[in-house]
């Protein structure tokens, strides 16, 4: 029996995670109020007809949220295993997710977004900290946040507290304002001066070869793997549930991509969950 709540942030991606759950076979309900949990889970462990029960909850339920405590207390006593999914973003791509939906976040009592943010970040404290997996969804799009979910509970992944966004970019079009780290690999060769290679990507095999074929490249992509891979435990130490990694060459097209497609496969390889973006692929 698998018995998961969901629950985080208004606007983080709640109502995405549970349809994500929906598709990969569990039953489940929104907005359940928390102090029918007990009975629920009597009636699903009992009967056995439903092994996979995911529920989601948040403070929409007012008071009712507070029954959550007693309600994960009574699971404990009874010694029925559950999973606490909490979802969360950042302020800024929250309010932007308020204003697009035209959407009223549920404690701003009409006044402004990031008040009621931060209040429901207050009040989420505890249950946060009880949370088995964090996710950040502020660069997941609704694909991406399934496919994670697929990798917990289809493939068994254990989720090591963070994910890592990849991403490549192009200088001229600006670095990317959400990177935690930035890497400039224009020292490398240009595949964009090269005719045959011009009009490709890194995600083309061509351009990739032509890339890697040079011993800096190779020994860079070395490097980098090393230190992130002595970083990563220290930012999940300190309870960063997201990591953007941000690099860039002129035009974002060659040999950014192919850099991050490479590190993509690494840290995928590690157990890692990861999220590429090539931010400039589209651009002329």
């Amino acid at each position: 029996m698998r018995f998961v709540i969901i629950t985080g942030l208004s606007g983080a991606g709640k109502s995405q995670a549970l349809k994500a759950m929906e598709d990969i076979g569990f039953f489940c309900i929104d907005n359940f109020p928390p102090a029918l949990i007990p009975k629920l889970a009597d009636l699903f462990y009992e009967s056995k007809n439903i092994d996979k029960v995911a529920l989601g909850m948040d403070l929409r339920g007012g008071q009712l949220f507070k029954d959550i405590f007693s309600a994960l207390e009574y699971l404990k006593k009874n010694k029925y295993d559950y999973e606490i999914i909490f979802l969360e973003a950042s302020n800024e791509v929250l309010i932007k997710r308020f204003k697009e939906t035209r959407r009223k976040h549920p404690l701003s009592d009409g006044g402004r977004i990031i008040t009621g943010i931060n209040d429901e970040k207050q009040k989420l404290e505890d249950i946060r900290r009880m949370a088995n997996s964090i996710i950040d969804t502020s660069n997941l799009t609704a694909a991406q946040l399934k496919q994670e979910l697929f990798n917990i509970f289809l493939e068994g992944r254990k989720f090591k507290g963070i994910i890592v966004n990849v991403m490549s970019f192009g200088y001229k079009y600006g670095i990317p304002l959400d990177a935690d780290l930035v890497f400039d690999v224009r020292f490398l060769p240009n595949p964009y001066y090269i005719n045959e290679l011009k009009s490709l990507t890194g995600n083309d095999a061509k351009v990739r070869d032509y890339v890697m074929k040079w011993d800096e490249a190779k020994e860079f992509l070395n490097k980098l793997d090393d230190m992130i891979e002595f970083l990563l435990p220290f930012y999940i130490r300190e309870g960063k549930s997201q990591l953007v990694i941000a690099i860039g060459c002129t035009g974002g097209k060659h040999r950014s991509i192919t850099i991050v497609n490479a590190l993509y496969e690494i840290l995928k390889e590690r157990g890692y969950s990861v999220v590429v973006d090539h931010r400039d692929i589209g651009e002329e």
